[in-house]
This record gives structure tokens, sequence and C-alpha cells, in this order.
């Protein structure tokens, strides 16, 4: 299944997309698409009938929205792939690098980028995020993983790297939490859709010209190792987000200009989407 929220912010509409690629209205199964109903979903994967028997929404000229409410949590993952450590002048980490982005960070798929107030290095990085959809604390293996996951998104963990890296006093959250940094979407795809999340392709450019082009197969720790690792330190939540690593090709690496007004990101995963973000100054 692939979920969509449709509308102004604040105002989304629930939206289930047909393999065929039609639209059905889900606001009478659910208020939206949040931890509650992905809790749900996975107790009773027959929450959601047919779409055949749901009414179809026209969704020409309307908003899309972040695929999943806002989260209780935005969790991330810093240099996941070997390659990504290595631009940015490290070895690759020897267990999971965590931290935190503000939730309010989430904007649409095509919502505008603000670049912050006294910004030179804001930075793009396309990931793969996965959804939790069951609580997950203190699983037994990786191997449980997998029934904890609703599903998977593209993401863009925009980065302000004199924030993060000159002006953090250590810690990273302030390069990572300005506000529009976490588009998210445009769909989120349910797991049972998404045969290995460790072979997909993602892709990233700026201004129509390539930047990042890796598998999540170059992940360091894959999926069902991060979800596992994760909950034996902290609770997940149905309807968190885990954002779990950039490939190589972003701005830090010295190799392409920062963004800037004006500038146009491309993100995407196959079979997830694509987004585009627009960079405006704050």
């Amino acid at each position: 299944m692939r979920l969509m929220r449709i509308g102004e912010p604040g105002h989304e509409r629930p939206v289930a997309v047909s393999p065929e690629g039609r639209h059905h209205d889900l606001s009478g199964v659910t208020d939206d698409i949040d931890g509650a109903f992905l809790a749900a979903l996975a107790d009773d994967p027959g929450l959601v009938p047919p779409l055949s028997r749901l009414p179809e929404a026209d969704i020409t000229g309307r908003r899309i929205g972040a695929p999943v409410a806002r989260p209780s949590v935005l969790l991330c993952i810093g240099q996941n792939y070997a390659a990504h450590a290595a631009e940015s002048g490290s070895a690759p980490p020897e267990q999971p690098i965590l931290f935190y982005k503000s939730p309010n960070t989430v904007v649409g798929p095509y919502d505008d980028v603000l670049i912050p107030r006294g910004s030179k290095k804001t930075d793009w990085e396309v990931e793969l995020a996965v959804v939790i959809g069951r609580r997950a604390s203190y699983l037994d293996s990786p191997a449980d993983a997998a029934a904890h996951v609703a599903g998977y998104a593209v993401s863009n963990d925009v980065s302000e790297r004199a924030f993060q890296l000159e002006e953090s006093g250590g810690q990273w959250s302030k390069g990572k939490s300005c506000a529009t940094f976490n588009p998210l979407g445009p769909v989120l795809v349910t797991a049972d859709e998404v045969a290995d999340p460790q072979q997909l392709r993602l892709r990233s450019s700026v201004n129509g010209e390539p930047r990042q082009n890796s598998s999540t197969a170059d992940m360091v720790f894959g999926v069902a190792h991060l979800v596992h690792h994760l909950s034996q330190y902290l609770v997940l939540e149905p309807g968190d987000v885990i954002n779990t690593g950039t490939p190589e090709g972003v701005a830090l690496s010295g190799r392409f200009p920062y963004l800037g007004a004006g500038d146009v990101m491309e993100v995407g995963i196959s079979g997830l989407g694509r987004q585009r973000s627009v960079c405006r100054p704050a």
C-alpha cells in the first residue's frame, strides 16, 4: 500500500494510492496517517478495505504533505555509508552514530526549503526513511525488526554544516534542526511492498546536475540492525521516523558548492518516489 497526505499544512487528508495510480480517500478509515493509525494497521492489516470500495480523491493541484503526521521523534544515523564517512574525513563508525532532528523540521516533498539566516553551508542528503509501525523496545535480534516497521519513504536530511560542525559545541543538532530541514515523501510505501530495503537506489541532483548515486546495499549498518540496535537504548513508537544515513556526493565533500536561494534539490529512491524542493531565504 502507498499512503499519502494531501492538503495545506495542518489540514492534510489521508489518501491511499492504488497500483493503477488512482487516489482514494481514507478519511472514512482514519483521520490521519499517524502513529495511532500505523499501530492499528500493524495489528489489523485488513483495517483498510479494498481500495475499489473507497471513494476516489482528485489531488490535481493539491499540495502533497509529508506522508506521516508529525512524528514524536526524528532519529538520524550519521556516516552510515563508508564513502560518505570518508568524504567527511572520518573512518566508518564501529557502531551507529545517533543524533536527533526536531520533528517540526518535517515538511512535504515539494515544499520550499528555507536557507537559514547567516547560512553559508546548507547541504543536501538523500536518505531512506524507516517509519515505525509497532512499539519496539529491547528487541531480541535484528530478525525481529521487520515486524516493527510500517514502511519506507524518501527523506532529505538537509544540513547546515557550519552550524553542525563549527558552531555546534560538539553536537550536530544545531545544523540539523532548522525550519523545513526534512522534506519527507511523497509516499509512505508499506513494508510488504519493499522486497529488500537494502537493495534500493538513491539519487540526488542540484539544479539538474547529478550529485549522489548509490545503493542502500552500501550501508554500514542495515535497516534491521539499526532498528534492533536503537531498541536497546530507547523506545521506538509507531509513527517515529529513522533517517538511515546518506551516501557520498554532498557539498561537505568539497566537490560541489553549497546551496543558495533559488537552487533546486531533487532527491529520489527507487520504488519510493522523488522530491523537488526549491531553496528560499528564511
